[in-house]
């Protein structure tokens, strides 16, 4: 299979740039020889029924179909529609996966490719809007974690890890300041990660998550 660069498109704009990575996304997962080798490499399981080849795979704590060749993707415990930038991470890791081992050393996002570059937009969309709902009780995290199927991490004050795909675990790291600093925010990432979902996949999965968590601070 020929390599290709997958970049998830800025915000704007981004319903007709979001199809047209989806359209690509999909064009090259039907040119794969070998699906059940990509099975592999991402932690997805496959199936071949009489309506085609089926892949299952875990994505936010939830199991999702990708089913082949009339692609289409959808949650396998109910019919809603998946949203169609969650659609292109999900094609995204699943075409970019090695099948790299987690090697439990942690980055920040600013060691990731071009990291640097995309810092300010990386905070503005994730940690900003995390330390803004959180900060004053940090406890609140590793609860709303759970419901993305999160387990506590031992980072700052408290943490939680997501494992948004089998192999990329996602650590929400806060820590609640006092009366001379302000709270703080950081989020880590396996060192492996770039093998799973390119710099600019890792914003828009981030900001996914945080707003996530973030909506279910309603449900507590």
């Amino acid at each position: 299979m020929e390599k290709r660069r997958f970049t998830v498109p800025e915000q704007k704009n981004y319903e007709y740039a979001y199809n047209l990575a989806y359209k690509l996304a999909c064009e090259t997962l039907a040119e794969i020889k070998d699906i059940e080798q990509q099975c592999r490499r991402s932690g997805a399981q496959y199936q071949l029924k009489d309506s085609g080849q089926v892949i299952t795979i875990r994505y936010l704590g939830r199991t999702y179909t990708i089913s082949l060749p009339d692609i289409g993707i959808s949650p396998a415990d109910s019919t809603g529609e998946v949203p169609i930038r969650e659609k292109v991470l999900i094609l995204h890791y699943f075409l970019s996966a090695k099948g790299t081992p987690v090697s439990n050393n942690l980055i920040t996002f600013r060691e990731l490719p071009e990291g640097k570059v995309y810092l300010p937009t990386f905070a503005k969309r994730t940690t900003s809007p995390l330390v803004k709902y959180f900060g004053k009780e940090p406890g609140l995290l590793p609860e709303t974690g759970k419901k993305l199927g999160g387990y506590k991490a031992d980072y700052g004050d408290t943490s939680v890890t997501i494992d948004a795909f089998k192999y990329v675990p996602v650590t929400f790291v806060l820590w609640q300041g006092d009366d001379e600093f302000p709270p703080e925010g950081n989020i880590l990432f396996d060192a492996t990660v770039t093998d799973y979902l390119s710099t600019e996949d890792m914003i828009v999965l981030c900001e996914i998550i945080t707003w996530k968590l973030v909506g279910s601070l309603g449900e507590l």
